[in-house]
């Protein structure tokens, strides 16, 4: 007899089924360059659009750090190129703090869980899978549609998008518009379900902070103590309370989320407190935010070291970089040296035009009457690559999900897992729109 519990995983959708494969490519990135690589990820994403019917190419522009894609010929070739991108590295899991094996794909409760399960092999099977839909039914789309799934995504792209944009931009030729995660997805506001929309992101500051002082014996009695030192500008930095700033989509993001709560709109921290588990990610879109990551220092117990230094994960609204960092010197003092490790820019388009416009319809249409709103998402994306060749990005990867799971929190997360059935409504919305854009 059929063991029930391989049968149900027999019967997933294609959609889940290919999300769970690729949970099972282990893809880590810990950044640095230390990483398990993409290869064998990137090679089944192209045998599967070869079984479609497109030709992929790949680009190793480091070894394992493999990128592929494909380009699908559209209706009317006149019109400007979409790309549809997602990334195939996951950031690490340390499989002890997991109920589950964070590699094995598992379908539990009605969801896929693993590594990846929401950033963002769910979106690189919704692509997959809605391609695949049209191609099949003998369908195009309405325009062409490059398809692209990067590398090192997680560490910035500098193994991936960015050297992929550098050294093969004809992958995108007429290309001006871009899809890839994070939005689209549903949240609940003041008890009634409204979407995301990412039309902007946080520009990315990672930096060192380093203390020198002088080493000596741990016993000793020691005013130059470089740990102390790193240690008082850590807390400080992790501690500040960084002010509001409106953008233009966050202004908006505001005003459409007191249309919803009837809330004051000139508070927006308690506007995106009414977002439920959402909330933490939306009060992060109001202002700039600096996040202490790693401590490094000292090689014994009882030597006093002469060095010590943290990393700080900092995300600036855009075109507020140098002010930030101006800060940044400040808050820290002057004992302490700021290095940029990794700087990207910050992005915002207009909640409007043909595109948004197309995406709010396809909401629409498989969830009539449930309010979009557009929002400025804290982290980063390949978008930012793209950009420098001037395509516009957002963030669409649509989920229709449950009113009290923490979604967002799940992004880097423990325990990360995505709703079957919200796979399934993604797909559908996702070649709706493929059909209409």
């Amino acid at each position: 007899m059929p063991d029930p519990q391989a049968s149900a995983v027999d019967d997933l959708p294609e959609v889940a089924r290919l999300a769970r494969d690729l949970i099972r490519f282990d893809t880590t990135n810990h950044g640095g360059g230390r990483a398990a690589g993409e290869r064998e990820a990137a090679e089944y994403v192209g045998a599967y659009l070869e079984s479609i019917g497109l030709t992929p190419r790949y680009y190793e522009p480091v070894p394992r750090r493999t990128n592929v894609m494909a380009r699908v010929p559209g209706r009317d070739r006149d019109r400007p190129a979409l790309v549809l991108h997602g990334h195939l590295d996951v950031v690490p899991a340390v499989a002890d703090d997991w109920s589950v094996d964070p590699f094995a794909g598992e379908v539990r409760d009605g969801m896929l869980w693993g590594r990846g399960a929401v950033d963002m092999k769910d979106m690189d099977a919704m692509i997959l899978t809605s391609v695949a839909e049209l191609l099949r039914r003998g369908e195009q789309p309405e325009r062409d549609l490059v398809l692209a799934f990067f590398a090192d995504e997680e560490d910035g792209g500098g193994e991936g998008s960015a050297l992929v944009v550098r050294d093969h931009p004809e992958w995108f030729d007429g290309a001006t518009e871009a899809i890839s995660e994070v939005g689209g997805y549903s949240i609940a506001v003041d008890g009634r379900r409204a979407y995301l929309l990412q039309v902007g992101e946080k520009a990315l500051l990672w930096i060192r902070l380093v203390a020198r002082g002088r080493a000596a014996h741990g016993s000793s009695r020691h005013d130059d103590n470089a740990v102390t030192r790193l240690a008082e500008a850590v807390a400080a930095l992790g501690r500040t309370e960084w002010p509001v700033e409106l953008t233009d989509t966050t202004r908006e993001m505001t005003a459409r989320l007191a249309e919803i709560t009837g809330a004051d709109p000139g508070d927006p921290d308690a506007l995106a407190a009414a977002s439920g588990p959402a909330a933490g990610f939306l009060r992060s879109t109001l202002r700039t935010t600096s996040n202490p990551t790693v401590l490094g220092a000292g090689y014994k117990h009882n030597v006093i070291p002469d060095r010590a230094e943290a990393l700080v994960d900092v995300r600036v609204l855009p075109g507020t970089e140098d002010v930030a960092l101006a800060d940044i010197r400040r808050i820290v003092g002057d004992g302490v040296e700021v290095e940029i490790v990794h700087a990207d820019i910050g992005l915002e388009v207009p909640f409007a035009g043909d595109l948004v416009d197309a995406m709010v319809a396809a909401l629409g249409r498989h969830d009539p009457g449930v309010p979009v709103i557009p929002y400025l998402m804290g982290g980063g994306t390949d978008n930012k690559a793209l950009a420098a060749l001037g395509i516009a990005g957002y963030g669409f990867a649509p989920l229709r999900l449950p009113a009290d799971l923490d979604f967002t929190g799940m992004f880097h997360g423990v325990d990360e897992r995505v709703p079957i059935d919200a796979l399934v409504f993604g797909q559908r919305v996702l070649t709706d729109l493929l059909r209409t854009c």
